[in-house]
């Protein structure tokens, strides 16, 4: 009798999960038959191993392409994956920093970020407009007959410009019409993976009324063992009430030792699929949904991403696809459940990890509780608060949901909330100044203050009698002051130097206070385009971009801070014609 029973219930639970296994099977269907695979070859010679993978969770963003390591330096070549036309050239301090833009007569169009330089013909095409527009950074749009490339032509060299960034080429390939990117691998782009995604943590969630896991209203962390095959298996937990998932994975290909992010995750319900994330494409209009496909809170306090098995009723991301139940899951007293979330990357490679629940209706000990403040904001309506001084304006739909904010001023410290919820736009807050003279104002912006209590540079707009600032940062801020004008340093030679041999000029600029806002320098009186890296706080400029015909000359840079607090240093080189 006893073998009987052992044989039904085995015989029940395959009946459960054979949906699933024919489900997941189904998954593994190739995912790139809508896109060319042998269009499109790499840009560059050597094999590919990334630091970074599509639709990988940013702050703020999806990560819009693929990282690819240059063997960590920097003048590797790349090339034109297609042929077709330069559409696009952007040269700014941060973001993609010098970024190329190829449009493809398929209907498509390349993307190349954080490079060196470019090839010959586009940089004589770009420095001509810098020097017309007396600005490094630059953005333009070339008419489709000014610069064409062929299929393997280089195009650029790779760097790590624009910003804190290690050498590497950040790769795109996007839709030409909407402009949405896609991921490389759909179109046959090639990495060596033979690693399974790893799940790191696992936290369920209340997502209702009365809702509990193990007797908690809050979110709680659970528990798991590795099971002989690598997959994971969850303790046994009680829980009531609609509820939902999250994982905290990452991915690795061969060669790489970066925590890559996941190119699906999925959820089953007693072998039916209940929720679905993938990254084949999605829409930069959208991407700030990100935080609420995360647990925000959680990474602002741990730093650690967990990605939602459960879409919410704000989130708009079009990277689902599910039976319609969103992720929720709504479990009944005295009901069992068999959860299975699978973490999958574009090889096929993946990890899973069971939950099995029990419903149970028990009371929760752990209760959640609101708390409250006089400033409540229903998310749909604009609000306006004011306290000593300071006002926080918050147009509708800044926050995902209604709450109430924290908001305090002291004599010395704003606090606006706290860092711990997403904001979908920016809101204005605004100081009281008139107390200040002339020259204090001058001198005085509004900052950010960190854990630390280290300040950042808000932008601020001044009137008379008020400042303000808009920022999409909740947290604490104040009114600081700078006094210091900026330094100026000759880095790479001294006054009264011969260069003739030089290749180039260096200069040191460094600002304490509110933080560089810009520079210029000129030679024999004519501006100059330096390139500034904010890694060494260098400006570098080319002694090859004009033809000198004599031999003194005098070098002048000015560099000015946030608050306008300005300096010029001065210096004489000689250099034979």
């Amino acid at each position: 009798f006893s073998r009987k029973i052992f044989f039904l219930k085995h015989l029940l639970y395959l009946l459960v999960i054979w949906p699933f296994l024919t489900a997941s099977a189904q998954q593994h269907l190739p995912d790139s038959a809508d896109f060319p695979t042998d269009y499109f070859q790499s840009p560059l010679d050597i094999p590919w191993r990334l630091s970074g993978t599509f639709a990988e969770l940013r702050t703020d963003h999806f990560h819009a392409g693929v990282d690819i390591k240059t063997q960590q330096r920097e003048g590797l070549a790349i090339y034109a994956v297609a042929g077709g036309y330069i559409s696009r050239i952007k040269v700014g301090l941060f973001g993609y920093g010098k970024a190329l833009y190829i449009t493809h007569p398929n209907g498509y169009t390349s993307v190349y970020a954080h490079l060196q330089k470019f090839n010959a013909p586009i940089e004589r095409y770009l420095k001509k407009r810098q020097y017309r527009k007396k600005s490094y950074e630059i953005q333009l749009f070339p008419h489709k007959d000014s610069l064409l490339v062929e299929k393997n032509d280089l195009v650029a060299l790779s760097g790590s410009t624009g910003g804190f960034v290690a050498p590497h080429l950040h790769f795109e390939i996007r839709d030409t019409e909407s402009e949405q990117p896609i991921n490389p691998f759909l179109f046959g782009m090639e990495v060596a993976d033979h690693k399974k995604p790893r799940i790191q943590a696992l936290v369920g969630y209340p997502l209702g009324k009365d809702a509990h896991i193990k007797r908690s209203e809050i979110p709680v962390q659970l528990s798991f063992i590795k099971q002989e095959n690598g997959d994971l298996l969850a303790r046994k937990i009680s829980a009531y009430g609609p509820i939902g998932f999250g994982i905290n994975a990452y991915d690795q290909q061969d060669g790489s030792y970066n925590k890559n992010g996941l190119y699906q995750l999925e959820m089953y319900v007693n072998g039916k699929m209940a929720h679905a994330f993938n990254a084949r494409s999605f829409s930069f209009s959208k991407s700030k949904y990100l935080n609420l496909l995360i647990d925000y809170e959680r990474y602002v306090t741990l730093k650690q991403r967990i990605q939602k098995c459960f879409t919410e009723p704000a989130n708009k991301l079009d990277m689902y696809s599910a039976d319609g139940s969103n992720g929720y899951i709504n479990i009944e007293d005295g009901k069992r459940y068999d959860i299975l979330i699978i973490a999958r990357d574009f090889k096929g490679n993946e990890q899973q990890i069971r939950i099995p629940i029990v419903g149970s209706k028990e009371a929760a000990v752990n209760k959640l509780v609101e708390k409250t403040t006089p400033y409540k904001i229903a998310h749909t309506a604009f609000h306006k608060f004011t306290k000593r001084g300071v006002s926080v304006a918050f147009p509708k739909n800044t926050f995902y949901q209604d709450l109430y904010l924290d908001f305090k001023v002291s004599d010395s410290l704003v606090q606006v909330h706290t860092p711990t919820r997403p904001l979908h736009k920016k809101y204005t807050l605004t100081f009281d100044v008139s107390t200040l003279n002339e020259t204090e104002k001058a001198q005085t912006y509004i900052a950010s203050v960190d854990r630390q209590g280290k300040t950042g540079y808000q932008k601020t707009v001044k009137k008379d009698s008020t400042f303000y600032t808009s920022t999409g940062k909740l947290g604490n801020f104040k009114l600081a002051r700078d006094t210091e004008k900026p330094l100026i340093s000759w880095h790479n030679f001294r006054d009264g130097q011969w260069l003739t041999h030089f290749e180039k000029l260096e200069i040191k600029i460094k600002d304490e206070g509110s933080g560089v806002h810009s520079y210029q320098g000129t030679i024999d009186g004519q501006w100059i385009l330096m390139e500034y890296n904010l890694k060494k706080n260098v400006l570098t400029y080319d002694l090859r971009d004009i033809s000198f015909t004599k031999a003194a000359h005098q070098l002048d840079v000015t560099v000015t801070d946030n608050v306008g607090n300005s300096v010029t240093k001065s210096a004489t080189f000689y250099r034979k014609k």
